[in-house]
């Protein structure tokens, strides 16, 4: 995990803001003001490792359980989808007020099955998170001369043969006094109803505290179990205890109990609220981003440079000359022509499998709409990473609602591929309904199966199944059959040119056109793989990924790429007379998602070394090939699109008898 790479024009100064903002409250965030004495509960999240990527529940392992039972927290679809199972726990501390040795219980005598289970989540490096009033517990150790920060602490460590479990945590918990002037800022965000406090009879605020960091040290004690036999949850440990987190001491042994205790002091500190994220999204490695943005404007350069030659120099200078023969000229030129214009009469012939094509770049404007929306939110500030799952609830909500445009526009190039007639619309729309969520349900249960045999918390829990397929036929299902009935109606778009009843034999070419289509996702893939590096290092490596103003406009420089190379790429093929060019275009900008799955594996083996056990390999693969499968419909949408506007901008200048 170590140090964590955190985050451009006027939206990267608005996410700047945000991010260290003093004095500007995420929306649908507000401080909690504590008073002295006030009890702070501690939550748990799912138990968390960098080496097997499942995650597993808290209380999975025998760990001291809260005496009112175990009680989940509110959760949202993306929290789930996440495989975060917060919980309630038997931590509790009062606000500024430090308390020492205490108590937390002793544990059944360790199982062989339970013993050999700790040893196990020991051995695969997992984490315990928790989180106290919204903020993950935050661990720093020292390297030569800096600090690694880290969330959450190890369940234990092994040395030699013997296996030591971590059982008393040292809390810090950073306070910051209310300040009325925070109630002020607040009144804009909306939750101002849920902030204002009241009065006391002076006229003043009463004092009070807000939670500002979270910081715990984790130690191996070695306690006395039978010294605490008549001792209850939250008593006073009967001997004072040293937490040294260099040494530890408590081995576990079978058929022993482990005694578990804490202690937590509190430390006024000069952190703002707004700023208490701070410490999680310490913008590091902003060199490397504004390096692959220099990168990315470079390759856009390039390829525009190439894009202005042919529309300015060649089309118009081959119009030119062909405008101004006349007639028995033209014809005479004709037979001397060479290049696209002899395409003229075959360019706007349909495809094969039309019905694929539309399908695919239906599917792929969805896709591409959720990415740009959710991420130009992220980018304002309104998905804070102190809202747990709104990035993924964001996406969810926003690739439903814009199954309207998908059916619009799949229909709409449907129809004008069949030159205005719109029969077979519904057909259209459903298939664009169930294209791309069929592939990514097929993965997704597949990859369920292995983690409910794993008994993950990363499992998606079988309500959350009903959900999900009531979501895409009760609202993206509709919403896509209302976009194909608009698109059924627009009017189609006409041809500037007409095609032959005969099609023209393509002449042999030097090379396979397949093989430049291919070969040209290298560019799109070279404007996006410094920043795929981060996003992987989110995913996989539990990183906080919050740069999402860089990562907005590399989206955007990753959509003129994936125009400029598509646009190219199909001009040259009109120039070696290859008239088949609706295919190529869609593949010769998405073909970059080769490369991106390409790079996952070189990731897999190089990054994740320390990954083990199949399951969590063919996790990781499946994941990677969901999201490639939807950057391929993105970015190909992205390519046939351009190329459909270059092609019919090309052939209207062109005069026919």
């Amino acid at each position: 995990m170590g140090s964590f790479p955190r985050s451009s024009a006027w939206i990267c100064l608005s996410f700047m803001l945000l991010c260290t903002a003093h004095g500007f409250y995420l929306p649908g965030s507000y401080p909690h003001k504590y008073a002295v004495g006030d009890v702070l509960s501690v939550k748990v999240n799912s138990l968390t490792s960098i080496d097997t990527e499942i995650p597993f529940s808290y209380y999975s392992l025998p760990f001291c359980k809260p005496s009112e039972g175990v009680k989940d927290a509110a959760e949202n679809i993306g929290e789930l989808l996440m495989g975060d199972r917060i919980e309630n726990s038997p931590y509790r501390f009062k606000m500024h007020t430090n308390e020492s040795d205490i108590l937390l219980c002793r544990s059944d005598p360790l199982t062989p099955e339970t013993f050999a289970l700790l040893k196990k989540r020991i051995d695969e490096m997992y984490q315990v998170n928790l989180i106290l009033d919204n903020l993950p517990a935050i661990r720093y150790t020292k390297k030569d001369d800096y600090y690694l920060r880290w969330t959450g602490y190890p369940v234990g460590i092994r040395v030699g043969d013997d296996y030591y479990i971590f059982n008393h945590l040292k809390f810090t918990v950073l306070v910051h006094k209310y300040e009325e002037t925070n109630v002020a800022r607040v009144m804009g965000t909306g939750d101002a109803a849920e902030v204002i406090p009241a009065m006391d009879k002076s006229g003043s605020l009463p004092p009070g505290w807000m939670v500002v960091g979270f910081e715990v040290v984790p130690c191996s004690f070695k306690h006395d179990s039978e010294s605490i036999k008549t001792l209850k949850m939250h008593d006073k440990y009967p001997v004072k205890i040293q937490c040294d987190p260099t040494t530890v001491s408590m081995s576990i042994k079978e058929n022993q109990p482990v005694v578990f205790t804490y202690e937590v002091s509190f430390m006024e500190s000069d952190i703002k609220w707004p700023s208490r994220w701070d410490a999680y999204l310490k913008m590091e490695g902003a060199k490397v981003h504004w390096f692959s943005i220099l990168n990315s404007l470079m390759v856009i350069a390039f390829l525009a440079g190439i894009v202005f030659v042919i529309l300015l120099r060649t089309v118009r200078r081959d119009l030119t000359r062909y405008e101004e023969l006349d007639k028995e000229a033209q014809a005479q030129m004709n037979e001397e022509l060479s290049g696209w214009k002899l395409v003229v009469s075959d360019v706007f012939r349909a495809p094969s499998n039309p019905m694929l094509l539309c399908v695919m770049v239906g599917d792929g404007v969805q896709i591409l709409g959720m990415g740009v929306v959710t991420i130009l939110f992220a980018a304002l500030g309104f998905m804070s990473p102190a809202s747990r799952g709104a990035l993924i609830t964001g996406m969810l909500f926003f690739y439903l609602v814009l199954g309207i445009l998908a059916g619009y526009v799949g229909v709409r190039i449907w129809k004008t591929i069949k030159c205005g007639d719109h029969s077979g619309w519904i057909s259209v729309s459903w298939r664009v309904a169930c294209f791309f969520p069929g592939i990514a349900f097929f993965i997704l249960t597949t990859l369920n199966f292995l983690l409910w045999g794993s008994h993950s918390t990363g499992a998606i829990p079988f309500s959350l199944y009903v959900v999900l397929i009531l979501l895409w036929f009760c609202i993206s299902v509709p919403l896509t059959l209302v976009g194909g009935f608009l698109g059924a109606k627009a009017p189609h778009i006409e041809y500037p040119v007409r095609t032959n009843q005969i099609p023209r034999e393509i002449p042999p070419q030097k090379y396979p056109s397949w093989l430049l289509v291919l070969g040209a996702g290298t560019l799109p893939f070279g404007t996006l793989f410094i920043e795929l590096f981060f996003i992987m290092s989110s995913i996989w490596m539990g990183r906080v990924y919050y740069v999402f103003g860089f990562l907005f406009i590399v989206m955007m420089l990753l959509v003129v790429v994936c125009a400029e190379v598509s646009l190219v790429l199909t001009y040259m093929h009109l120039c070696v007379e290859d008239w088949k060019w609706w295919w190529k275009s869609f593949f010769s900008s998405g073909s970059v998602a080769i490369y991106i799955f390409l790079y996952s594996i070189n990731y897999l083996v190089f990054d994740l070394k320390s990954l083990s056990g199949p399951v969590s390999a063919t996790l990781y693969l499946g994941y990677s090939l969901f999201m490639v499968v939807a950057i391929m419909l993105a970015t190909g949408t992205v390519g046939f699109l351009s190329s459909f506007w270059f092609v019919h901008y090309l052939f209207s200048s062109v005069k026919l008898d």
